[in-house]
């Protein structure tokens, strides 16, 4: 009877089982598919590109031998499967303005989107973890009235306000900061700042928010009850067991940085993939948007299925999928 009751308890490898990364591999191919679809069709009735690339007074003629060239006289049918199939095989199509590969031209943008995301993740973690645990520690205290509003008015403001503060102030007043532009590591300091103000803000009301339901269980009770300080029970007990939605939130963050802070990269005239959407929107490039879109949301689909595996790891409860009163 026990061993039949230890056997009905031993815990199931959930996260990491092939039927479960079966399910999720299928559930990321079906999201592509829709996106790309949605987002070929879409681009689509927003205007014909071939009338932005003749000169202006060019004729029917003329702009119907563009169309040619860029293979947008087919029907919108045959351009579609001709784009899936391409897409199959790594070929996300040329630049209808630069005439180079549109995988290049990311490429080429993605490391400074890379440093930026990187950047902006390790202050967002750093300083979002620390004040959500120093508030919800520190519950009804000076430190909370202090960071609380902080961490608010963080949240609150706009990406391209903060961003234009802090020019204003570290760039045009102090002149410590270069404004525009990528020209060494000072370069990546304000925008790096912008977007971790707004991170960081949601990082920390995650954060204390799953704090302050860790201190209402009864084993942190128990721990205090036994003496147990407060460096033992953060790094012992809170840390781990408020990690889940900590880890959500960071890896959205991460997902939505790498795929371009636009409204960031703009402001600062970063050479990221976010400036690189913007110009191709405006161009009608529709080859170069559409492998955009492919890669962002293949780092969000990736981030996902990469954090509900870490779940397993950080509580052995959702890896073995045990349920209560198991026995």
């Amino acid at each position: 009877m026990t061993a039949l009751a230890a056997g009905s308890r031993r815990p199931r490898s959930f996260p990491a089982s092939p039927r479960y990364l079966a399910g999720r591999l299928a559930q990321a191919v079906l999201a592509l598919f829709g996106v790309t679809t949605i987002v070929f069709f879409a681009l689509r009735l927003s205007g014909d590109p071939a009338r932005l690339l003749v000169p202006e007074g060019a004729s029917a003629a003329d702009i119907e031998r563009v169309r040619d060239q860029l293979g947008l006289s087919d029907s919108l049918w045959h351009q579609y499967l001709s784009f899936l199939g391409n897409a199959v095989r790594g070929d996300l199509g040329y630049s209808y303005v630069q005439n180079r590969p549109a995988t290049e031209l990311i490429a080429e943008r993605l490391p400074y989107t890379a440093n930026l995301a990187v950047a902006a993740l390790i202050l967002s973690v750093v300083f979002g973890v620390t004040i959500g645990m120093v508030t919800a520690l520190k519950r009804g205290r000076w430190q909370e009235k202090v960071l609380m509003p902080i961490v608010l008015i963080g949240q609150a403001m706009p990406a391209f306000w903060t961003g234009l503060l802090l020019v204003l102030v570290f760039s045009v007043a102090l002149r410590w900061l270069p404004s525009t532009g990528y020209d060494g590591p000072l370069s990546l300091l304000l925008p790096s700042v912008t977007l971790a103000s707004l991170s960081a803000a949601a990082i920390a009301r995650v954060t204390r928010g799953a704090v302050l339901e860790q201190l209402s269980q009864d084993y942190i009770r128990t721990a205090r009850a036994k003496g147990a300080g407060t460096t033992r029970l953060v790094f012992r007990h809170l840390a781990r067991n408020s990690a889940i939605p900590v880890l959500t939130v960071a890896a959205l963050e991460l997902a939505n940085l790498l795929g371009g802070a636009v409204v960031t990269e703009v402001i600062f005239a970063w050479p990221g993939i976010g400036q690189l959407t913007i110009q191709s929107v405006s161009a009608r490039d529709f080859p170069v948007v559409q492998a955009i879109v492919v890669f962002a949301s293949a780092v969000y689909i990736v981030v996902n299925l990469l954090t509900d595996l870490l779940y397993g790891v950080l509580d052995r409860r959702v890896a073995g999928g045990t349920k209560a009163g198991a026995a």
